[in-house]
């Protein structure tokens, strides 16, 4: 067996030790065919007003300029998908944000298998991301077979969907390494039909700057009126995309007690959304995602149940 080959096997192990559910590796290097789509797509201003992704152009496109001499990119697939929804159609909140925030949970255990790492392989430099770097998560999970990018723009698996957590160690370490998988979207067009504000394009393209979630995260300006009928009372974030995907049906509950539904998102009453305090606010969402909306974006979302 291959040192390379052996490094893959040691990182997998503790990848699934660690409950990360799908763990794919790739060589790091420039992705020059993403680099003309980026910019047409930021072009069109399809990000809105997250001018945080024409930032670091190069490094996002090559991560050796984020870890010196690095070899490989370690994809990490963690799922959400909870085991209680929320019953209601008022104030909706994505599933990703039920419980605590991610960023913290995936972050602390990247760490930790990073420690892992170093412990049974030696001296292996790098560094851990979870959506927190100018790092195309997406497409190094999709090189690293573990799974495509839908039409929405969301990384689906074959075997258990979409509602994962990407997270990626870049290495500088030899391993051997994973291959792409073909795209089963077919013909299908289930997310482009559903998305009530037009969002997903035809041509496998997101318009972020229409999206839901953006609208109710991202956007620190008014929503305008334009999509105020269309937001089918998503307070924060949106799954329509998902819930729709026929992939979707193979999705399992996560076992992380991190993201358990809080009490207060599964049985809040439409009343007590709408006249929730900012001391409430704070209380309930103070571990949450939720919390980037800060109280007067939350309340600015809630003017908009129908």
């Amino acid at each position: 067996m291959s040192q390379a080959l052996q490094n893959s096997l040691i990182i997998k192990k503790l990848s699934t030790q660690l409950g990360f559910s799908f763990c794919g590796i790739s060589k790091a290097g420039y992705l020059e065919t993403e680099a003309p789509r980026v910019e047409a797509w930021l072009n069109k201003g399809f990000n809105g007003q997250m001018q945080y992704l024409e930032n670091h152009f190069d490094k996002r496109l090559d991560p050796t300029l984020l870890v010196p001499g690095a070899k490989s990119v370690v994809s990490l697939l963690y799922n959400y998908y909870p085991e209680k929804q929320q019953q209601t159609s008022d104030a909706k909140i994505a599933k990703y944000a039920y419980g605590n925030d991610y960023h913290d949970v995936l972050k602390d255990k990247c760490k930790e298998l990073m420690v892992l790492i170093q412990a049974q392989i030696g001296a292996v430099e790098g560094r851990a991301f979870t959506d927190s770097a100018p790092v195309m998560e997406r497409v190094w999970a999709e090189k690293s077979g573990l799974g495509w990018i839908g039409k929405h723009g969301l990384l689906i698996n074959k075997g258990q969907g979409s509602f994962f957590f990407l997270s990626e160690l870049i290495l500088d370490l030899d391993c051997e390494y994973d291959s792409p998988i073909k795209d089963y979207c077919g013909s299908c067009t289930a997310c482009v039909d559903a998305c009530p504000t037009e969002a997903i394009l035809p041509n496998k393209t997101l318009n972020a700057s229409k999206c839901i979630s953006y609208l109710t995260i991202e956007l620190k300006d008014a929503i305008p009126n334009a999509f105020k009928s269309k937001m089918e009372n998503w307070v924060f974030g949106c799954d329509i995309c998902q819930d729709i995907c026929p992939w979707n049906r193979f999705s399992k509950p996560n076992k992380e007690h991190n993201f358990t539904i809080k009490p207060e998102i599964e049985n809040f009453s439409k009343t007590e959304w709408t006249e929730i305090t900012e001391e409430v606010f704070n209380k309930v969402f103070s571990k949450s995602a939720v919390k980037r909306t800060k109280y007067e974006g939350f309340k600015r979302n809630l003017g908009f149940l129908e």
